[in-house]
């Protein structure tokens, strides 16, 4: 438990990745095979389940630390974290628990999930009798479900990928469904690689950049080709010995979409496609969130009719990366576009959909660009035509731009917030924004959106004085405050929701600027942003 400890401070403790990928390494090649395990599971999100012990855990801390909760909330708003803030005020004795963290885990937290109230409450004071303040307060994570350490899944592949010498892809092929809490399972996650893994493995994606000005300025239209930029999942299909469905963050989906991975094998052997995954409905893409509600689930009785039957996931093919099993990359993207058509024109399938490339000048793919909404993409990609399918990000003339349009925009009214975490715990950094509900004088401000990014620090400190000289309410650490100020809000794209009182949600909103030109009164109503909304969601 100790060593897991200390390589949860570690994570908690910096913001610099390779920081934070030496301190995995070092614990994953330190530890023995049950805690790592269970370490992976933790920093991946696989906490316990149904252990039904988390506000009897909150009763029990309050009472053994005996502040009133007025004084508990107010040092939690000034630590930034409960389990922190319960770990620093519950008494500790100066002893450190000897047990590992598989041995912690399988005495003083599985249990719970079968025990009644009294006794889990005998098992969480014996565990917290044998432990220091920082095990407390990694235990108190464990069991609340909150164990967040600064980490990803992607970072967690990483420290595992330095430790064990295997490349990233072949360990999140592993990881794809979770990880046993074995030390089986961890050794098999760490052996060495076989064959047939390497057989499915995917190519590093090729991204675009932001064009940055005008696409005139590229130069002659004839050396550029222009697709559509669909707002789905970039994926690529790997077809080897096998089928396997990779995302961008290397992440493998198979599972997700079977109708894709059994069409594929109609494809030739030694085929890798690059493209966009879409759920598509009678020549259209259906939103980006019914999407996600395909994502992260797998066929099941209960789901195999609702979701899976009613929904076609297709991917909208952009590129091929290889073909009889050679490498294709380093080719010029008019040859491979040539060898892509070749390969999909004997495929009769409605799980494949060919890139259209669009044809006019500069000023007429402008103008396609800007009817991008009505179509359901997000504007134009522009790939040159001698450009290789490179590694990580493009650069240069002969490389690839993403010509999005710009986002939509809406003024709010910005009604309260909350301080942040880590180094923001004692900062007012999430926002939530509101716009009137319609014309009248006495209209109401709904809430439309939350945000938290855009300000410099500078407008981050100014407007955390500002939250506390005119706060209203308090409601934990949540403060109203009153509706004076004005903000642009930027976001990607919006839908109906129940469950905003404005009766609409946006999708990825961020602050854009602080509109201090602006009175409250001036901030737009709700039937300003029922114009803009998908036309799917407005059905």
């Amino acid at each position: 438990m100790r060593r897991f400890v200390q390589l949860a401070l570690e994570l908690e403790q910096t913001v610099r990745t390779n920081r934070k990928v030496s301190a995995l390494s070092s614990y994953f090649q330190e530890v023995d095979a049950h805690d790592g395990a269970w370490a992976v599971r933790l920093l991946t999100g696989q906490r316990p389940k149904k252990l039904g012990a988390s506000q009897n855990l909150r009763k029990l801390v309050h009472e053994h630390i005996g502040l009133p909760d007025w004084l508990m909330e107010a040092c939690r708003s000034a630590v930034g974290d409960s389990s922190e803030t319960w770990a620093l005020l519950f008494p500790s004795k100066s002893k450190t628990c000897e047990l590992s963290l598989a041995q912690t885990i399988k005495q003083y937290v599985l249990p719970l999930g079968h025990l009644d109230e009294s006794g889990q409450r005998a098992c969480i004071l014996e565990a917290l009798d044998q432990l220091s303040a920082s095990e407390k307060q990694v235990y108190f994570k464990i069991i609340r479900g909150g164990f967040r350490m600064g980490v990803k899944k992607a970072l967690v592949v990483k420290g595992l990928a330095a430790a064990s010498g295997l490349e990233e892809a072949v360990l999140a092929h592993r990881l794809m469904g979770g990880l046993d809490a074995t030390p089986e399972a961890f050794q098999h996650l760490v052996h060495p690689e076989s064959s047939e893994e390497h057989a499915l493995r995917a190519y590093p994606f090729f991204l675009a950049p932001p064009l940055d000005g005008e696409a005139h300025q590229l130069g002659d239209r004839k050396e550029w080709a222009a697709e559509w930029k669909w707002d789905g999942i970039r994926m690529q299909l790997v077809r080897r010995n096998g089928v396997e469905l990779w995302t961008r963050g290397e992440e493998p989906i198979s599972g997700q979409f079977p109708e894709l991975v059994r069409a594929a094998q109609a494809l030739p052997e030694g085929t890798v496609l690059d493209g966009e995954l879409l759920l598509w409905s009678e020549g259209h893409p259906k939103s980006f969130a019914e999407l996600q509600t395909r994502l992260h689930r797998a066929p099941s009785p209960q789901t195999q009719f609702d979701l899976f039957e009613t929904t076609i996931p297709i991917m909208m093919v952009y590129d091929l990366l290889e073909s009889d099993g050679i490498d294709r990359r380093e080719e010029s993207w008019e040859h491979r576009r040539s060898r892509l058509e070749e390969v999909l024109r004997n495929i009769e399938c409605d799980h494949f959909h060919l890139s259209d490339i669009l044809d006019g000048s500069w000023d007429a793919l402008a103008e396609q660009r800007d009817g991008a909404r009505a179509k359901q993409t997000e504007g134009l990609m522009l790939k040159h035509c001698q450009s290789i399918y490179g590694r990580g990000r493009s650069s240069g003339r002969a490389g690839w731009f993403k010509w999005k349009l710009d986002p939509y925009t809406v003024d709010c009214v910005l009604i309260g917030a909350q301080t942040g975490s880590g180094r923001r715990a004692d900062l007012y950094t999430d926002y939530t924004f509101a716009v009137w509900q319609d014309d009248s004088p006495d209209a109401e401000l709904v809430t439309f959106a939350k945000a938290y990014s855009g300000l410099t620090q500078k407008e981050i400190e100014r407007l955390d004085r500002w939250i506390r000289a005119n706060t209203i309410s308090q409601r934990g650490p949540f403060r109203q405050v009153k509706p004076m100020l004005v903000f642009e809000l930027g976001f990607e794209g919006l839908r109906r929701s129940p469950r905003h009182k404005s009766g609409i949600a946006v999708r990825f909103p961020r602050i854009l600027r602080w509109r201090e030109d602006k009175p409250a009164q001036e901030a737009d109503r709700v039937t300003a942003l029922e114009v803009l909304l998908e036309p799917e969601s407005s059905c």
